[in-house]
């Protein structure tokens, strides 16, 4: 029965295709066909609200030279949300729960901004190594505390992200068995249950966004730290 409920995190494949490679090119689906009239219904025009709004909140904290970045981020952001919330679906296989692709993605990222703030500030990047004031005999055990926290900032980016996902759908798959289990025996509870069980989807669908703005806002914190 365990093995049952982790089958989920493992890429189905067809013909010896791993379909996680379908799953992730299914968010170029909500991308605008363009013509005369851009803004052609009310779907696109959502879409533009939504990325104008969320761009705004990223890049306020972010000086000019930072705002080259909303593109990317944008970008990883409309990937994050939709494949957490295709994910959802019954039938489908959620790439973001391995996290193998999360630190693909969250190490890179990192990287850059810190390599950013290294080639255009390199002194004040390095000075977040020592806070301002601290006794010169814990400064030895301060630095390495803060290089051992910078270098873990990438593995918390794909492990939160991670272990958020993959909770709710075991979460989901359990009170669901619960459900289907429960219902010839015991009716009155399997409807119980199944109210829970929406109750937690729709919670579900909240963490999906939540995770994915999350995952985008770290790394325009950490963004802001080398610019």
């Amino acid at each position: 029965m365990i093995l049952t409920f982790f089958d989920q995190f493992s890429s189905p494949y067809f013909l010896g295709v791993p379909l996680i490679l379908l799953s992730m090119l299914a968010p170029t689906l909500l991308l605008p066909t363009p013509n005369n009239r851009w803004i052609t219904n009310r779907l696109s025009t959502l879409q533009l609200w939504l990325i104008s709004t969320i761009t705004k909140q990223l890049m306020t904290p972010l000086n000019k030279p930072g705002h080259k970045w909303a593109l990317i981020l944008m970008s990883l952001m409309t990937l994050l949300l939709s494949i957490n919330l295709l994910g959802l679906l019954p039938y489908t296989f959620t790439p973001t729960t391995q996290l193998s692709m999360n630190m693909a993605l969250a190490l890179p990222l990192w990287l850059a901004t810190l390599l950013t703030g290294l080639r255009n500030q390199p002194t004040a990047s390095l000075g977040h190594l020592l806070p301002e004031g601290t006794p010169t005999p814990l400064v030895p055990a301060l630095i390495m505390i803060e290089t051992i926290s910078l270098f873990i900032r990438p593995l918390a980016l794909g492990v939160r992200l991670t272990a958020n996902l993959t909770a709710g759908h075991l979460l989901i798959q359990l009170i669901s068995t619960a459900t289907i289990t429960l219902l010839p025996m015991m009716p009155m509870v399997s409807i119980l249950t199944a109210t829970i069980l929406l109750l937690l989807t729709i919670l579900e669908v909240a963490v999906a966004m939540i995770q994915a703005y999350v995952f985008v806002l770290l790394l325009s914190l950490y963004l802001q730290e080398n610019i």
